[in-house]
C-alpha cells in the first residue's frame, strides 16, 4: 500500500492545477485525528468536431498534515487545467496553495495562506498573495456542516497584456454548506466567495462553486464540479466571467 501511494503522489506531482479564484472549500480534508491525508483527482476528455480534435486535462492534488495535538493542520494543494487543439491552447492554467491552520477552540481557528496562480485567458494572467483570517464553525451535525471565514489579502497581479502590475489590498468572505446523506452514497457542498478591495467596494470578485461526490469505495469516487467566476472589474476597466462544468474521478488515501 506505501508503494502504491508513493508512485501515485510522484505520478500526480507533475500535475499540478487551476483558476483565478479558487474554491479552497472543496480541498479541505475534514479528518478529526488522522494526521496525514491525500485526495487527489484527474479528468481527461476528448472531442472530434468535424475532424477538428480538442483534448482537456484537469488534475489536482491536495495533502494534509497535522500536529501531535491536532491543533496545527499544515495543508497544501495544487491545480493544473489544459485544453488543448490543433490550432494551440484554449486554455491553460495552473494554481498553488498553501495554509497553516491553528485551532483557538471548537469553533473558531487563524488562518493564514499563500497562493500563486495563472490563467492565460484572463486579462489578469497571473496573481500571487499572502492573506490571514479567522474561519467560524457554524454548524457541525452528522450529516450536515456549515463553516464561514473572514481574511485580509495582499495580492500582486500582472497582466502581459497591458504590461503592468497591482498591489491590492482585498477582503475574502466565504460560506460553504456540505451535507451527506445517512446512505452515504453520496455528498454534496456548495460554497460562495465574496472578494472585494478595501478602497473600492465596487470592485469585487464572485466565485459560486457546487459539487457532486458519489462513492464507489473507499478510496476511489466519480465527483461532478461546477464553477462561476465573475470580476466586476478587470484592469481594462471591463467585466469578465468564466464557468465550466467538470466530470471526473478521484482517489483517496
Amino acid at each position: 500500500m506505501i508503494r502504491i501511494f508513493l508512485l501515485g503522489l510522484c505520478s500526480l506531482l507533475p500535475s499540478i492545477l487551476s483558476a483565478q479564484l479558487v474554491n479552497i472549500e472543496s480541498k479541505r480534508m475534514q479528518t478529526d485525528s488522522i494526521r496525514f491525508t491525500l485526495n487527489a483527482n484527474f479528468s481527461f476528455n476528448h472531442t472530434n468536431n468535424d475532424g477538428e480534435q480538442v483534448n482537456q486535462v484537469d488534475a489536482s492534488l491536495s495533502t494534509q498534515f497535522k500536529s501531535r495535538d491536532l491543533e496545527k493542520i499544515y495543508f497544501f494543494l495544487g491545480n493544473y487545467k489544459l485544453i488543448d487543439s490543433e490550432k494551440g491552447n484554449l486554455q491553460n492554467a495552473w494554481f498553488l496553495h498553501g495554509r497553516f491552520n491553528y485551532k483557538f477552540n471548537e469553533a473558531i481557528r487563524l488562518e493564514t495562506f499563500v497562493q500563486g496562480q495563472y490563467n492565460q485567458l484572463l486579462v489578469v494572467e497571473q496573481r500571487n498573495l499572502i492573506g490571514a483570517g479567522l474561519r467560524f464553525k457554524l454548524v457541525n451535525k452528522l450529516r450536515f456542516t456549515s463553516y464561514a471565514g473572514n481574511s485580509y489579502m495582499y495580492e500582486i497581479e500582472f497582466s502581459e497584456q497591458l504590461g503592468t502590475t497591482s498591489y491590492n489590498q482585498r477582503n475574502s468572505t466565504y460560506l460553504t454548506l456540505s451535507y451527506t446523506p445517512e446512505s452515504q452514497k453520496f455528498s454534496v457542498a456548495n460554497t460562495f466567495y465574496y472578494q472585494p478591495l478595501y478602497k473600492e467596494i465596487s470592485d469585487y470578485r464572485i466565485l459560486e462553486q457546487f459539487r457532486l461526490d458519489i462513492p464507489l469505495s473507499s478510496w476511489l469516487k466519480v465527483f461532478s464540479l461546477y464553477n462561476y467566476y465573475y470580476d466586476s472589474k478587470t484592469p481594462l476597466g471591463t467585466k469578465e466571467y468564466t464557468s465550466d462544468l467538470n466530470i471526473g474521478i478521484g482517489i483517496s488515501f
